[in-house]
């Protein structure tokens, strides 16, 4: 019985220590566990598929919700413009886009504060109570009462009530509020 129980004890070593030892060899260099080709060929392209799969429905996602939101805003900017009237109406007007307004000789055309005036044909004199009247915004100068307002040049009403004079029939780019006299 003793050699039954040492035939039995050093199988079931053996066993033991094959074991571990087969154990230890599984996923070294020479033999691993996950082939490197099954990585490359198989696991990595699905992976990347899946991910590809998620940024596109994301990305579409994101392209609906902007060209939703600059609708929104085309749409409020077009509903401002027709509200402002985006042109001049008669000898009163205000706009947030440049008009072309046409000044009689003797005429004057008056602005509110922040009016924008652009002199494109014709001759005007600046008009004001006090200085300066207007800002010459493209030479960086400013106009008093009196002074000739030059073709082109951008000039910015500094307080309501001031603009300019035609002396001859004028052509003249607004923005803002105005009124013709």
């Amino acid at each position: 019985m003793k050699t039954r129980r040492k035939t039995l004890l050093t199988t079931i070593l053996s066993v033991g220590v094959l074991t571990l030892l087969l154990g230890a060899a599984a996923g070294s260099q020479t033999d691993p566990l996950v082939t490197m080709s099954y990585l490359n060929d198989i696991n990595t392209p699905a992976i990347l598929k899946q991910v590809d799969a998620k940024l596109d429905s994301r990305e579409q996602a994101l392209v609906d919700k902007l060209n939703g939101v600059a609708d929104a805003y085309s749409q409020e900017v077009e509903a401002l413009i027709s509200v402002s009237g985006g042109t001049s109406t008669g000898a009163e007007g205000a706009s947030a886009v440049f008009s072309v307004v046409t000044v009689k000789a003797g005429q004057q055309l008056l602005g509110t504060t922040g009016c924008e005036l652009l002199l494109r044909s014709g001759s005007a004199t600046c008009v004001a109570s006090s200085a300066p009247g207007l800002v010459d915004s493209t030479e960086g100068s400013t106009l008093d009462a009196g002074g000739a307002v030059q073709p082109n040049h951008l000039y910015l009403v500094t307080a309501d009530g001031r603009g300019l004079k035609a002396s001859a029939d004028a052509t003249v780019l607004v923005r803002g509020s105005y009124t013709i006299s």
